[in-house]
């Protein structure tokens, strides 16, 4: 599905500057005000009821929190776009907007340890019946949404086994039964797929990881229909988990060089997922670039590129894991992902850190599991460093 006329970086750059004036600010300001002032109320009264442009409270809009909403909203190609203070703030408060008590979800069990939460425990709570499916057996998945639900939420590739979902396949089907369909795009971003492209309703990120791509900024994104998004705004509005300003201008910032680091994680990535692949030290190794990958060809399908995110199985245990993680010279050993560095760590201390052993042995996930953030280092630095990691197993 390439298409070599998307123009990311143009519209990172300018979405937001459509009408330049003599004397203005290249840089999107950062507008720390808490609040506006207004001296005329009838002005005041049309900002407050959105029937003109503005304003009022920094919980509610800020003008360096929506130019970050606007370009995302192009680089998406959606009607409109809604800020969170974190990835997860942006995933509960959708769920948490568009089901109520009575309603059914359906998803797949391999999401992010925190997502798996809420299903697993906050939304039950709120008598939201929540059916998790196999995530590759999809003519489960179908079957679970014909018999009739709200909402079907995917994410693709999943954290960390790098599954693929077949996002335009299953948002027929959901759309076939009445649902609608939500997913969490953070390992691919919108340069190497395009979930709404292939039939989804909204697309979510965790805007800490690549779109920031410097872990210096925490923030989450919804993309999607100004009528869905202005819900989400609503309950977001209310319940406060509003992005900061400064926040919105680091993710920003980042969106500038977004196509041209993804362009070098997607190289990186696909290259140490070939030499882990042979090297006799490792079990497994978990990349849709990978010709023998369970679904190689639905991402070869419906990515352009096949993200900066892999993890492997080492032949041993957890031990063989504490030995390999800290013998490392050029991957920080610490949580999160898409950093401009290299950062590396098992499920069971970063993206399922949530959940029990037993948990994770259930979604599949091997104790001796390694996720791997391939930063835009020089590929030979960090080959030769896996190679001495690996070494001293």
């Amino acid at each position: 599905m390439a298409d070599n006329k998307r123009n990311f970086s143009t519209r990172a750059l300018w979405a937001d500057h459509l009408s330049p004036v003599a004397g203005s600010d290249i840089a999107v300001p950062i507008h720390h005000s808490v609040t506006f002032e207004y001296h005329d109320m009838d002005e005041w009264f049309d900002v407050a009821l959105k029937r003109k442009a503005g304003h009022i409270y920094s919980r509610n809009t800020n003008p360096t929190v929506r130019s970050l909403e606007v370009t995302m909203s192009s680089l998406e190609g959606s009607e409109d776009a809604v800020s969170f203070s974190t990835g997860m703030a942006a995933i509960s408060n959708t769920l948490h907007t568009l089901l109520e008590p009575g309603d059914r979800v359906v998803t797949i069990k391999d999401t992010y340890g925190g997502t798996s939460k809420i299903f697993l425990e906050f939304l039950p709570r709120m008598k939201v019946d929540c059916c998790l499916c196999e995530t590759l057996d999809f003519d489960t998945i179908e079957e679970e949404v014909r018999k009739g639900c709200k909402l079907l939420y995917l994410e693709t590739p999943t954290n960390p086994l790098l599954k693929v979902m077949d996002i335009e396949r299953l948002a027929r089907v959901a759309h076939e039964a009445g649902a609608l369909v939500l997913v969490d795009n953070t390992f691919a971003t919108m340069i190497n797929q395009l979930p709404l492209e292939l039939g989804a309703d909204l697309v979510l990120y965790s805007a800490t990881k690549y779109l920031n791509g410097h872990s210096d900024a925490m923030g989450g994104i919804l993309c999607g229909p100004e009528e869905l998004v202005d819900r989400v705004y609503h309950y977001r509005e209310i319940n406060g988990a509003t992005l900061h300003a400064n926040s919105a201008y680091l993710i920003l910032r980042g969106l500038k060089t977004l196509e041209l680091r993804i362009q070098r994680h997607n190289e990186n990535a696909q290259r140490i997922a070939e030499f882990l692949d042979d090297h006799h030290k490792v079990d497994k190794v978990y990349y849709p670039g990978l010709p023998h990958h369970t679904h190689h060809d639905i991402a070869r399908r419906q990515m352009d590129g096949y993200g900066g995110m892999l993890s492997f199985s080492l032949h041993g245990d957890f031990q063989d894991v504490k030995k390999l993680v800290p013998n490392l010279t050029h991957a920080h050993a610490a949580a999160s992902l898409g950093s401009v560095t290299t950062l590396i760590g098992p499920p069971a201390v970063t993206s399922h850190v949530e959940l029990t052993a037993e948990e994770r042995r259930a979604l599949g996930i091997p104790e001796s599991l390694i996720r791997y953030s391939a930063g835009v280092e020089n590929l030979d630095d960090l080959i030769e460093d896996l190679k001495l990691g690996l070494a001293s197993l």
